[in-house]
């Protein structure tokens, strides 16, 4: 029997599953799996219907309506199979998700189920939390995208109603006498008010005007008359028969007209009385209010924005200064927030930052403020310190909020935070001293290590001096020709030969020596200096490639590292292709490396040039594989011809009888897609053994090289080329 009970939020999809009677067919030829699968559903809430072949599958679903389906791919020769029943639904267009299920090795069942629509594919035999969580985010999905509907439903229903509104709202007409009595009043008045005509004829207009704006009504009605001016506009607040909430401003326009006879006896006064057209502007008062309060909040998370924050700082300096008291000004960098929403996406970034605002609120005490600068900035002031102490104690306070998970989505994601914290008057006395002081030491703590807060002290401002520095001398270095490349081979652990080398850029700095990519590409990316250092490098490996062609050895394919920056410019093939034809360099000798967030955060830009570069020639590889938010549809999704196993994977290989799964898991993913597989960081034989007996053969690290320079590694390809032996691999020196 379904069940059937209304749903209200928080529910589990289980529990939804029950209220709404959710529909599900079990489709398997395996009596005894059929029967299990039965088993393990039964009571959760669902309506069950079991088929044991294709065709019984399709008799149920053109009988009568599922919401899910737990389709078996395999369903025997002589049946419609699992692709028939699907090709089926697509064809009646019918509203059912698929989970496709099968025990098929080969990607190609997957790849046909995916393309027919299926919501996931599992392989036999799956483990029953991953088949429950599997149905779980199904139904979560279905009926989220119900929901979307009805919303969507009741928006427009609400849109129209609006318009109507506003379209039809005449104004609320009304006379006064004399004596400031109704004489006259429209229909309106009941619409709008609660009034009818009858409640207000004959009665003051004070019965009508809020009792906080009588004395402004009192002023302007009995002055009107007293100077006989032809007209007035003045704005008062009307009650409601609903109450004083209820209560709605309208914009009055006066005007005075006689009252009396048109003859009057003589040294009679003339009488006037008041003709007024009251205009309601409720909701324009109201969104005033809002872009007034937006002005000075941020619309995220309602925080005070950057302008009302420097105000109230600047408040909170003049009464420490008055009183002779500290205050504090904190700075908070979130750290990981740009992996969160480049991953996650900028809808799930924007739920961080509004989960993370509200934690950080909740520590704070009534008289500090916190507010959103931008980004994943925040700031907060806390006045009237007693001493430094009382500062340390809210930062850490920040950080221990911060340390459970946020859930986005279903998915539990962690952050921390970087604080720097600047005190009135020790650390400045004016509002921009303090603020880009708390912002320096917030700096300190992430090239600290991140996670942790730091007071300001002077030692810190010379430091960011020295990053502003380097930042210039790289505007100069790519002028004064301070760029090298350098390249680490990549061996076949079998042979002993170099198959290829990964491209890496040194800096040449003529005063801090050779700098590591990792120690200026960050300044370049936020300077702008992406774009043509790139430009530089694919020059400079081509040329190099060139003299290393002219060895004799086997053609080298080069890696080359790709910033995103340089993917999304979108002009990145036109240079590449280029750059080749300049340097007569074959595209095959050529592989670019991106990284899983280059895929995940752009993936439309992205494919659109990586198959630009397949066809062109060029092989794609993803480095640091498995170290993101990875899924293995992008390896469907995207040209990927190598797949690289991070040096963090290979570190942890320091038993050559324990198994490491992730690495295991990471070759078998390359084989069974038949992708090209390199191992990085290779410092132990160990590492090399364990690796090679495990299916990867080419390898890069210590153990077999260190980076090269141009000359050493064209004098080392020489050497390859003249002996032709195969050389026994020893750990470069230290």
């Amino acid at each position: 029997m379904p069940y059937s009970f209304s749903f209200s939020p928080g529910q589990s999809p289980f529990q939804l599953a029950a209220a709404t009677a959710t529909r599900v067919l079990l489709v398997d030829d395996e009596p005894r799996l059929l029967s299990s699968l039965a088993e393990l559903l039964k009571n959760r809430g669902f309506e069950l219907a079991c088929a044991a072949s294709g065709q019984e599958a399709v008799d149920h679903l053109s009988r009568s309506p599922f919401d899910l389906v737990v389709l078996d791919l395999d369903l025997g020769h002589a049946d419609i199979g699992g692709h028939g029943v699907m090709d089926y639904i697509n064809a009646q267009d019918l509203d059912v998700d698929v989970i496709v299920t099968s025990g098929a090795q080969s990607i190609d069942a997957a790849i046909g189920a995916l393309k027919r629509g299926a919501h996931d594919y599992l392989r036999k035999p799956y483990p029953r939390e991953e088949l429950l969580k599997t149905v779980d985010n199904a139904i979560k999905h279905r009926h989220l995208q119900t929901e979307n509907r009805r919303i969507a439903a009741q928006l427009e229903s609400s849109e129209r109603s609006y318009r109507y509104l506003v379209d039809s709202s005449p104004d609320i007409i009304y006379t006064l006498d004399a004596e400031g009595h109704f004489t006259f009043i429209n229909n309106r008045a009941q619409q709008l008010l609660g009034f009818s005509r009858d409640d207000l004829i004959g009665k003051h207009y004070s019965t009508l005007v809020h009792d906080e704006d009588l004395e402004r009504a009192h002023y302007v009605f009995n002055e009107g008359r007293s100077d006989y001016r032809l007209s007035r506009n003045v704005e008062l607040r009307l009650k409601s028969r609903q109450g004083e909430a209820e209560a709605r401003t309208f914009n009055n326009e006066l005007m005075l007209i006689s009252m009396g006879p048109r003859k009057r006896p003589p040294g009679q006064p003339a009488t006037f009385g008041i003709y007024g057209v009251a205009r309601d502007i409720t909701d324009r008062k109201r969104a005033d209010e809002l872009i007034a309060h937006q002005a000075y909040h941020d619309i995220l998370t309602n925080l005070p924005n950057r302008v009302l924050f420097k105000d109230r700082l600047g408040l909170a300096v003049l009464q420490a200064k008055r009183n002779d008291t500290r205050l504090a000004v904190m700075f908070i960098d979130l750290d990981r927030f740009k992996l969160v929403n480049d991953t996650l996406g900028h809808v799930m970034g924007d739920e961080l930052l509004q989960q993370t605002a509200a934690r950080l609120k909740a520590c704070l005490r009534r008289c500090d403020t916190l507010a959103r600068l931008g980004g994943d900035e925040f700031t907060a002031v806390l006045p009237e310190l007693a001493n430094r102490q009382d500062a340390a104690l809210i930062a850490e306070k920040f950080l221990e909020c911060l340390k459970p998970p946020f859930l986005l989505a279903g998915q539990p994601v962690h952050i921390s935070a970087s604080i720097g914290i600047a005190i009135y008057p020790d650390d400045g006395k004016l509002i921009d001293d303090l603020l880009r002081n708390s912002d320096i030491a917030m700096y300190h703590v992430k090239g600290e290590g991140k996670n942790a807060h730091a007071f300001f002290n002077a030692s810190m401002l010379d430091a960011s001096s020295q990053k502003i520095a380097l930042e210039h001398s790289l505007h100069e270095a790519l002028a004064k020709g301070e760029l090298e490349m350098y390249y680490q081979p990549q061996v076949d652990a079998v042979t002993g030969k170099i198959m290829g080398a990964e491209a890496l850029m040194r800096w040449n700095h003529p005063e801090r020596g050779f700098l590591s990519a990792g120690e200026f590409l960050p300044f370049a990316e936020e300077n702008g200096l992406m774009i043509p250092i790139s430009d530089w490098m694919l020059d400079a490996i081509c040329r190099d490639l060139l003299a290393w062609n002219t060895t004799g050895c086997e053609a080298l394919r080069l890696s080359l590292n790709l910033s995103p920056q340089y993917l999304d410019r979108g002009d990145f093939f036109d240079k590449l292709q280029r750059a080749l034809t300049t340097h007569n360099i074959a595209p095959t000798q050529i592989e670019v490396e991106v990284t899983e967030n280059i895929c995940i955060r752009n993936p439309q830009t992205a494919i659109e040039q990586l198959d630009k570069l397949c066809q062109l020639g060029v092989s794609v590889a993803i480095d640091d594989f498995g170290t993101g938010y990875s899924s293995l549809s992008y390896l469907h999704r995207f040209p990927i011809h190598t797949l690289k196993i991070d040096r963090s994977f290979v570190t942890q290989i320091q038993d050559d009888s324990a198994q490491f799964p992730v690495v295991l898991a990471i070759i078998s993913i390359a084989k069974g897609l038949g992708l090209n597989l390199v191992a990085e960081g290779v410092e132990t034989a160990m590492q090399a053994s364990y690796l090679a007996q495990s299916g990867c053969t080419t390898m890069q690290g210590y153990y077999y090289h260190r980076p090269l320079s141009h000359p050493k590694l064209l004098e080392l390809l020489n050497i390859q080329q003249q002996t032709s032996v195969r050389a026994t691999p020893v750990l470069a020196a230290a």
